[in-house]
């Protein structure tokens, strides 16, 4: 079964902050490729929904309905619904992922 994938608002965000600040500190050529392997991970989502782990963060509180998976550093954060493949969060590891999940997961809005 093939899923559809879907970016939150906040995970769009997400991943232009990421590719900008790239672009602005890197390299342009940097930024693309850092977007295409984000991307192309995403996009694996749609035949592979079970693929990754529970965020250890969300594990230790009982939260077993997200998932992860990486492009190291960065961790792309999920959920399913239906048919439908749901990201949440795409965020560079190295962050205080634990107050970031909690904002973003626990406390929306």
């Amino acid at each position: 079964m093939t899923y559809s994938v879907e970016l939150t608002a906040s995970a769009t965000e997400d991943l232009n902050d990421i590719v900008h600040w790239i672009a602005r500190n890197d390299s342009t050529d940097k930024a693309l490729h850092v977007l295409d392997q984000i991307q192309s991970r995403v996009l694996s989502l749609q035949d592979h929904t079970g693929r990754g782990a529970v965020p250890l963060e969300l594990g230790s509180l009982g939260m077993d309905k997200y998932r992860e998976i990486y492009f190291k550093p960065y961790r792309i954060i999920y959920h399913c619904r239906d048919e439908r493949v749901i990201v949440n969060l795409i965020a560079d590891g190295r962050r205080d992922m634990s107050v970031l999940l909690q904002r973003r997961l626990l406390h929306p809005g």
